[in-house]
Parts: C-alpha cells; structure tokens; sequence
C-alpha cells in the first residue's frame, strides 16, 4: 500500500491537463468519496401486485378532488383537519421554504445538512418527478408505497369530515399536506423541512410557524395569483414569516427585498441576507459537479465539492448552509461555525432528480424541470458551463398556463434546434400550438413536431447523432416536471 495522499495521487496522474484544473478534479473526487454517491431517489411502481393496486386507487381518489392549479385562497380546509387529527404539524420544529425556483434543490441541501448532524428529518416538496409518494420523506427518502397508503387510510375519515363541514372539499395538495404533517408526527422527526406549493400566506403549509423561513430568488411566475410584479408577489409569499423567526434571504429584486425586510420587521425576525451576511465565496467547476467556498453565518467552509452543476446551485447551496446554521443558532446563540467534515461529506452526497440529471450518455441526454423564463435562464447558463456540446437538440413539453415564449427565447441561444412536444397530462399545452410560437422564436427550420414524447425523444436522439458518436451532441429535455418525468421513465430511470 502507498502511504501517498489519494489528492497527490489524483494530481500527479494528471500530468497533461492544465496543473489548476488537476487540483480541481482531484478535490472533486477526493470529496466524493467522503459521503455516498448521490443517487436519484425517484421511485418507480410497487412490485407487489396488491401494494400497487392500492397505491393506485388511492392515487385515483387524489385525482378527484381540485387540482394544484385550482385555488381558493384560504388556510381553513387544512386548519380544520389539522384541528382534527390534534395539531400534529405543531409536535415537531420545522424550517419553512418558498421562492420562485430553486426551493426543492435547497430543501434537498437542508435535508441533508440536517441529516448529517443526526437529526431525524421529515421532508415535503412538490411537484413530483415520477411518483407521487417523492413528496414525503422520511430519513433522506420517499416513504414506501405502503407507508403513504397507510397514511391516507388512517386520516381518510378526518378528511371526510372536513369535506362535510366546508364550502369546498380539501384539495388534492391540502390532503397531501394533511399527509405529510401526519406522517411527520408519527414517524417521529427531529425537524420537518416543508416546501410551499405556491405563494406563502394563503399555501396550505402555512399552517406551520417555521422556526426558520427561507426565500429562494423570487421572480416571476403564477402572477395571475399571485402579482405581475417581484413586489407584489413577495407580499404572498413573506406569509411564511412568522414572529421572532430567522430569515434566510437569497438574492432578491430590490423591490421584493423591501417586502421581506418589511415584514420581518414588522414581526421581530431576525434576518441573513445573501451578500452581505452569507453567500458563495468561490466556485470551480469540478467533474460532475462544482468545488465551492461558501461564506455561512459563522464563518467560511472551504472546499465544500457539490454534485450539482451551475451558479444557481452554488447559491442555493449557500441559502441552504445558512438556513441550517440558523436552525443551530449560530451567528446568535453560538459563534463557532458548524463541523466542516459534516458539511462537506453532506453536501457530497446531494442529488436533485430532473435538475441538469444526466440519464444517458452517447449522445448524453440532460433533463432539467425548467418552466419559466428566470429558470430557463438559469438552466441555459449552466449548461453551458457545465457540458461541452458542439451541438444541442431541445426537447420541449410545457404547461399552458406558463410563458412558454420567455422560457423558449432563454434556450434559444443554447439549442441548434428543437423538437416541440407535449406531455400526458391535462394542463400541457398543444404541441402545434407550441410549436407556433418556438417557430417565431427558432425560426421554421430549426423547429420539428412530435406530439408524442416517445417520438420526440427519438427524434431529438437522432438529430443529436447527426454529426458522429463523438462529435459532442447531446440532447436538453425540458419545459415542465412533468414531461421530465415521463421522460425519465422512457428513458429506463425509475
């Protein structure tokens, strides 16, 4: 056995690269190996016949009831059940997250922040990927089929009795709140980390006094409910501040600064903001991922290797550092910054499924959930850091309710063409009526229709290949979750 230093061994092997590149990738894969390999934790169908029978006529009664897009914006429905079932979201600390995007990748950094310091977590994003049982976990994971069944039966009638008693029957994500908070309760957790669905005030998960509220980068997106403005939408979405918490605040607009710095005041928090009490240091780009120096609230991490590609990772990661520092109290109660080893091997060990995930290679294929313009935008930048393409095809299915031209006119630089599609679900936009507005942004003759995503993929794959297996092709599929995940399935991931 050598009793050389693996990082020296890495760097020394790298003889023909650039010597500050070798010292990067060999920081990256030295840190790698400190914590598991991140895997997408997606799952797929129940193997058990009779466990996937049930799974599915609870997935049907689900479907039901008022969709996600369907809004009466009030907290009555879920406080009723929560009232009912004894309050079980109050049993537990909680840190709370809302934003326009990045909130489910940060949850996921908290969660395994949280996780490493030996706290037993509970952790409620949405939407889902592939399965709807993604959106509760338990320990770092989905609960099982049958845990999420068990938890339906077990407050079905609390849920009926609520529908008799209101003008409206619980939603579809109000049940699904009720769900999380229940099985949070049960299991029990040490602390729950709970992502809005939209907006803060009126989002049924603000039934919870998060001891910690965290705000992603706001900007705009759902502004027929919530503003046409940062501004305005940060009014909704400062509902999540409650009395004497902390406030973890990403970049924001000025104007939605204002909201939140205003409303923290108003309600004696206390709060961090990025750039001035926390932020990204340095970033490097590592193999697979980004070597980073992130500046927290009790001082500097160095060499923290996160498996996650772009700037906007970097920055959620440091939100997420913060937001876990404050849970602890440091920069308040204690001076002394959290262990570093803890925090490198966590971070090492995040996965963020449908986010820039790789899921084929020769030509690679790279799903990202992108669906506005600010995260197309995002996304574009990232992979043009991250992957050297000589030539990437699109593949895109989005929702109706989105502005497909912003988010078509941010990939329009990065894609040689793109292949317009449409996902299974109800709110996917028409594929032609897609395409019309692609070809006003692409140009006709960098514009192809497939209205099924198998063909599309297919078609996009192909194009990718055009130029020869090495040619450095590759292929963005993109536009919604929900055409990320059926492509994900197609494409033998989960």
């Amino acid at each position: 056995m050598s009793d050389t230093d693996p990082f020296d061994e890495i760097v020394a092997a790298e003889t023909d690269r650039d010597p500050d590149l070798a010292v990067i990738e060999a920081g990256s894969r030295t840190l790698r190996t400190q914590g598991a390999p991140p895997e997408a934790d997606v799952p797929g169908r129940p193997e058990d016949p009779e466990v996937d029978k049930a799974l599915r006529k609870v997935e049907a009664e689900l479907a039901g009831r008022w969709g996600e897009t369907k809004l009466e914006p009030s907290v009555s429905r879920i406080a009723a059940l929560m009232d009912l079932l004894g309050e079980p979201q109050r049993s537990y600390p909680s840190i709370h997250i809302t934003g326009t995007n990045g909130k489910t990748s940060t949850a996921r950094m908290i969660e395994a922040l949280l996780g490493a310091f030996e706290l037993r977590t509970g952790r409620y994003t949405s939407p889902h990927v592939q399965s709807v049982t993604e959106r509760i976990s338990l320990d770092g994971a989905p609960i099982s089929a049958e845990r999420f069944i068990e938890t339906y039966d077990d407050i079905k009638p609390y849920i009926e009795m609520v529908d008799g008693q209101q003008e409206y029957r619980l939603s579809f994500f109000e049940v699904l709140t009720g769900m999380a908070y229940a099985a949070f309760a049960d299991a029990p957790v040490d602390v729950a980390v709970v992502e809005v669905g939209m907006g803060g005030s009126w989002d049924a998960t603000n039934v919870i006094d998060g001891d910690v509220a965290v705000i992603t980068p706001i900007d705009l997106d759902h502004t027929d409910r919530l503003g046409e403005t940062p501004g305005e939408i940060a009014v909704e979405k400062s509902g999540i501040i409650k009395q004497d918490a902390a406030v973890i605040m990403a970049q924001q607009p000025v104007d939605a600064a204002q909201v939140l710095l205003k409303k923290s005041v108003e309600v004696d928090a206390t709060v961090a903001r990025e750039g001035l009490e926390f932020g990204v240091v340095s970033r490097q780009v590592a193999v697979g991922g980004q070597l980073l120096t992130l500046r927290g609230l009790g001082g500097e991490y160095e060499e923290v290797y996160l498996p996650l590609h772009g700037p906007y990772q970097a920055h959620n990661a440091a939100v997420a550092l913060a937001a876990v520092e404050a849970f602890f109290g440091v920069g308040a109660q204690r001076p002394d910054p959290l262990d570093i080893d803890t925090v490198r091997k966590a971070f090492a060990a995040v996965s963020s499924p449908g986010r820039l995930e790789v899921v084929r290679r020769s030509p690679t294929v790279v799903l990202d959930a992108a669906h506005n313009p600010a995260g197309a935008r995002a996304t574009a930048e990232a992979v043009g850091e991250a992957f050297d393409f000589s030539r990437l095809i699109g593949v895109v299915g989005a929702s109706g309710d989105k502005n497909v031209r912003g988010l078509l006119e941010a990939f329009e630089p990065i894609l040689a063409e793109v292949v317009i599609t449409q996902n299974s679900s109800h709110r996917a936009m028409d594929a032609d009526e897609l395409a019309a507005i692609a070809v006003e942004v692409f140009g006709e003759e960098r514009v192809q229709v497939e209205p099924q995503l198998p063909d599309a993929l297919e078609e996009a794959i192909t194009l990718a290949e055009e130029d020869g297996e090495f040619a450095g092709g590759g292929v963005l599929v993109t536009g919604s979750v929900i055409t990320v995940g059926e492509a994900r399935l197609l494409l033998g991931r989960g």
